[in-house]
């Protein structure tokens, strides 16, 4: 397991059906956004910084799994607790702790891979080994 990044979300009216209940998609997008927040909490550059030194662009979502416990609803302030949950070769497993104070409201998981561009076929990307330098700063 590796540390974990607390990011937060305030729930606006938009965010939410006509029920008053966050929409599930929402999750996810907030669970994309802690996954960013949580490398560079951790010390990685950005995206858009580590292609030029390393090519990496970023770690493209593979597979996503998501239960929900709890509804929210707008007003409210929710806190995803994300850290990685399994490094593999090439992908690693994200896991997002979605919580209104201390009450869970959903669990997430995340397969991500590190993955650069193919340099005989840009429009292409392919996954690479993780690179040591950035799970350190991860664990």
């Amino acid at each position: 397991m590796s540390k974990t990044i607390i990011y937060s979300v305030n729930v606006m009216f938009g965010d939410c059906d006509p029920a008053g209940i966050v929409f599930f998609p929402n999750f996810a997008k907030w669970m994309d956004a802690s996954s960013l927040n949580f490398f560079m909490q951790s010390g990685v550059p950005p995206w858009r910084e580590l292609v030029k030194t390393t090519g990496i662009i970023g770690t493209p979502l593979l597979e996503i799994n998501t239960k929900f416990l709890r509804p929210a609803t707008y007003g409210e302030t929710l806190q995803i607790h994300t850290s990685i949950e399994e490094w593999r070769d090439k992908v690693f497993v994200h896991r997002h702790l979605i919580q209104r104070g201390d009450e869970l409201l959903c669990e997430g998981r995340e397969v991500r891979a590190f993955c650069m561009r193919l340099p005989d076929d840009p429009d292409r990307i392919k996954a690479i080994p993780i690179p040591a330098d950035i799970k350190a700063l991860c664990c």
